[in-house]
């Protein structure tokens, strides 16, 4: 179907009245239907002039929306006949090798994940059916699964699979790049659960202290390292000890199932400053070495996340009789110390990789940058 220029449609004499004739897109049909439509009769009661007639033509027009972008679209994409199923794996393939901003592994794996549960539902459904209504029943059911004695799904998790059914929908578009079934996403219609009181894990100074005096290893320098720059557990694990120079760290990449990467960010390559006493610790556990991974395996390889969570953080948490977090909570303790110490928001922002830098700071801020 090619998008369809307005029109004025014309009236016609048949019979003993007059009628509008137009053209209308409608669903299941490629070509358009010419439509005829009862104006008035000839004469008598209900009989209408000239003006009264044209006048009439373009209401009828109008009430049709034989002109309407939407009506066009809905019929473009019943005609279609492109299932949501199909339409998601389109998308995600186009997220991975499209050049404008590709997505990274991590946030494809995590999209993935949430199709492997969206499309049993409704991934035989049209795309042109998936809306409101459907995405009603669908939180509704997601609301009411449980796992032990609490609900499988937080609100916020329910908010995130909702975004990928968005985003799966907006992104079937016509030959202009506009949308071809565009959705109006109403969430007081859908009874969207709102996010009251997120659980953000977060470690007090006491609980990092206690965790790096209880960490064995290579592992207490990493959670210094963490604690003490607020880097993503993938930028830490990425380093190498040619990016440490001196009291500065240089994050250039992030690593995520063994396998490097840009950081999460365009924001994310940055430099970071070391406290004084953490650069001469950071210097003490490298030693002599001049090349390879700061923290690393025994064969040399990056550490897998999963496995430091495993080994050594979970067991520590259950032995401080803490529930279980993961690294991110390092990054949220330093977000919160730097602006308890009223570090300039700019910086801390450079600091924690979520801005870009309009220009370099030349101006070291290692009085307030500690744990």
């Amino acid at each position: 179907m090619s998008r369809r220029p307005g029109q004025h449609g014309c009236i016609e004499k048949r019979g003993n009245g007059y009628y509008a004739r137009f053209w209308l897109d409608e669903a299941g049909r490629e070509k358009r239907t010419y439509k005829r439509v009862r104006i008035c009769p000839l004469d008598g009661p209900g009989a209408l002039n000239i003006s009264q007639r044209k006048r009439r033509l373009k209401e009828i027009i109008a009430e049709f929306g034989a002109n309407s972008e939407v009506t066009f679209r809905k019929a473009e994409a019943v005609n279609l006949g492109t299932t949501f199923k199909e339409q998601a794996e389109q998308w995600l393939k186009e997220l991975k090798l499209r050049k404008r901003d590709p997505i990274k592994p991590s946030t494809a794996s995590a999209f993935a994940s949430h199709l492997n549960y969206i499309k049993p539902a409704i991934g035989e459904m049209p795309l042109s059916e998936v809306n409101n209504r459907t995405m009603k029943d669908f939180i509704s059911k997601m609301a009411s699964e449980v796992k032990g004695d609490q609900p499988r799904f937080s609100p916020k998790s329910i908010g995130n699979y909702l975004g990928v059914v968005k985003m799966v929908v907006a992104s079937a578009l016509n030959e202009d790049g506009e949308p071809i079934y565009p959705v109006k996403w109403n969430h007081e219609f859908m009874d969207l659960p709102t996010i009251d009181d997120q659980n953000t894990p977060n470690l007090t100074s006491e609980e990092i202290n206690t965790i790096i005096d209880q960490a064995e290893g290579q592992f207490p320098m990493l959670y210094s390292m963490l604690a003490g720059t607020g880097l993503r557990i993938g930028e830490a694990l990425a380093l190498r000890v040619e990016n440490i120079r001196g009291s500065i760290v240089h994050v250039r990449q992030s690593i995520w199932q063994g396998h490097l990467n840009t950081p999460k960010t365009e924001n994310g390559t940055r430099e970071v400053d070391l406290h004084s006493s953490l650069a001469e610790a950071l210097a003490g556990f490298i030693g002599s070495r001049t090349t390879g991974y700061v923290f690393r395996s025994a064969r040399g390889t990056p550490l897998h996340k999963s496995n430091v969570l495993r080994r050594s953080l979970h067991p520590i948490l259950a032995t401080m009789e803490r529930e279980s977090c993961g690294f991110h909570s390092f990054r949220h303790f330093r977000t919160a110390h730097l602006r308890k110490k009223r570090v300039p928001e700019i910086l801390l922002r450079i600091w924690m990789g979520i801005r870009r830098r309009a220009s370099r700071i030349s101006t070291r801020w290692k009085g307030s940058n500690r744990i």
